[in-house]
């Protein structure tokens, strides 16, 4: 496919950017459409499978299953040790200036409907988000961007991801902020704005709608002191969490064999699904379930849960929150696609609702428990994520509007704050740090990291041979720009350099013009000249 040569001179370059960001907005939610449909079609399969035999143990194997064909086609696509997520985007942004592979058009979203679609416990977004990233930066070097707007315009299908997948464009502009873009001007936030609201559009166009429907109207101050304890509960499960999600990556690194690994993985993750049903695929259910105050229809499937039982659904909410990054763990390490992004809402849905309920029933107070679950949300979100900023808009914008918004402002501080303090990394960027591969957040640093030797070395030189004499150099003078000149052989090696400064006190005398250029140049024997 061809574009179209840009005539800025006529367009505008803000107004191009403008352009190139709606049709990026337009594609990435095109792509999650595809996904959604996708994942939903492979659910489809999987209960058929299971339903229809009559053996409810089919459930055991599906997740190695998804993990198995997921492992199975990257052998096909001949991709060995790809980064995934949202890792892969930040390393890059920080390592390859922006420039993302052209099958992370679609290898993220087949990859991902394969593994989630037949139970993977692990969330769509970070898929999306890097296929949005995908779209922005191979549109970009097609246009022949340069490479801080195709940073923008990766960062633009991020933000499309996040905004049609929860129909929430303003946490999809903030995420892109905090997570991708270091250090850029206001005026970028155009751009991710008029990207995110066209995925946020479109998104009521094909239907997607949101994963969570929550309107809620008040929070009472007087709970302060819960908010506050429920913030420090979620800084230590959120560090629980990355530390449990690098532990087991390195138990899997161990492995060599990647089908042995998607085995291991997908078969220790179908006991977890087995003996907690809640664990299968992103979660979204469950949450949603507990957000209409049916928590009893979460637990109804666990073995060991009594419907009339008062201290059951705590005891097994209490696990699943302990138990979903472990889940998560063996399916992204195992050889699946997914991401840390809707493991974390879920173990903070699961967080929230297991604090109130024990606050409740022993007496406290009368927290609202569908309040709890959502600041759960975000709370985990901030801690896991460390981006207290999009939890709190993503949050904000999924409960219908802004009524929980101080609340918020201070769980997701604390809990961001808390967590940073010991883990100073996030689930996305710590691997890149301990590897070298994470951008610099120091200014001087970051532009250093940006640049280019190769774009700052002079190549205009006019090179003189070393068998010539002055009156050859004076020729070559008065064509160069330059006040150096190489002398090389007759291969083209380095032998030495003549400066301007060094012939200007003979180079108007046409006596020494026979004098040799091996004569006068400095030696520098051993250089190479390319």
């Amino acid at each position: 496919m061809k574009f179209p040569s840009i005539n800025f001179s006529v367009y505008g370059k803000r107004t191009y950017l403008v352009l190139v960001s709606v049709l990026i907005g337009a594609l990435t939610t095109l792509c999650a459409a595809l996904l959604k449909k996708g994942v939903m079609l492979m659910e489809h399969i999987a209960e058929h499978l299971v339903f229809d035999s009559g053996y409810h143990q089919l459930f055991l194997i599906l997740p190695a299953i998804g993990i198995l064909l997921t492992v199975t086609f990257w052998r096909l696509m001949k991709i060995k040790n790809e980064r995934r997520g949202m890792t892969a985007v930040i390393y890059n942004i920080s390592k390859q200036s922006s420039v993302v592979a052209r099958h992370k058009l679609f290898s993220q979203m087949v990859s991902s409907i394969f593994t989630v679609g037949f139970g993977g416990s692990a969330g769509l977004e970070a898929p999306i988000a890097s296929t949005g990233s995908a779209i922005g930066s191979n549109i970009a070097s097609k246009l022949k961007f340069s490479t801080k707007e195709r940073t923008l315009l990766l960062a633009c299908g991020a933000a499309a991801g996040i905004s049609a997948i929860f129909n929430a464009p303003i946490a999809g502009v903030v995420f892109a902020l905090e997570l991708l873009l270091i250090d850029m001007p206001v005026p970028v936030v155009i751009p991710l704005l008029i990207s995110s609201a066209t995925a946020a559009f479109l998104s009521r166009y094909f239907n997607l709608g949101q994963p969570f429907v929550l309107i809620t109207d008040t929070w009472n101050s007087s709970h302060i002191l819960y908010y506050l304890a429920l913030a420090a509960l979620a800084a230590i499960i959120s560090i629980y969490c990355i530390k449990i999600y690098f532990f087991i990556s390195s138990l899997f690194s161990k492995i060599t064999n990647v089908f042995v690994k998607a085995l291991i993985g997908g078969t220790l993750l179908g006991l977890l699904i087995f003996l907690f049903p809640p664990l299968y695929g992103e979660g979204y259910d469950s949450v949603q379930l507990l957000l209409h105050n049916q928590s009893a229809e979460i637990f109804k499937n666990i073995t060991f849960f009594e419907a009339n039982a008062l201290w059951l659904p705590i005891l097994a909410a209490l696990l699943m929150f302990f138990l979903k990054v472990v889940a998560t763990s063996f399916t992204v390490f195992g050889g699946g696609n997914g991401g840390m992004f809707g493991s974390s809402l879920f173990t903070g849905a699961m967080l929230g609702f297991t604090f109130s309920r024990v606050v409740n029933i022993m007496g406290w107070a009368e927290l609202n428990e569908i309040n709890f679950t959502v600041i759960g949300m975000a709370s985990m979100l901030s801690g896991v994520l460390q981006t207290p900023l999009t939890a709190i808009f993503l949050i904000a914008e999924i409960t219908g509007g802004y009524a929980l918004f101080v609340p918020l402002m201070i769980t997701t501080s604390i809990t961001y704050l808390a967590t940073r303090y010991v883990e100073p990394h996030s689930v996305y960027t710590k691997q890149l740090a301990l590897k070298g591969g994470l951008i610099n957040l120091s200014k001087d640093k970051q532009v250093i990291s940006k640049m280019k030797l190769r774009d700052y070395l002079e190549t205009d030189l006019e090179t003189i041979n070393i068998n010539a004499t002055l009156g050859d150099l004076i020729k070559a003078i008065r064509k160069s720009r330059r006040n150096i000149f190489p002398v090389v052989d007759a291969m083209n090696h380095l032998q030495g350099i003549i400066l301007l400064d060094d012939v200007k006190s003979i180079m108007f005398d046409q006596s020494q013009y026979d004098k040799g250029v091996k004569e006068l140049m400095q030696s520098t024997i051993g250089f190479r000249y390319r």
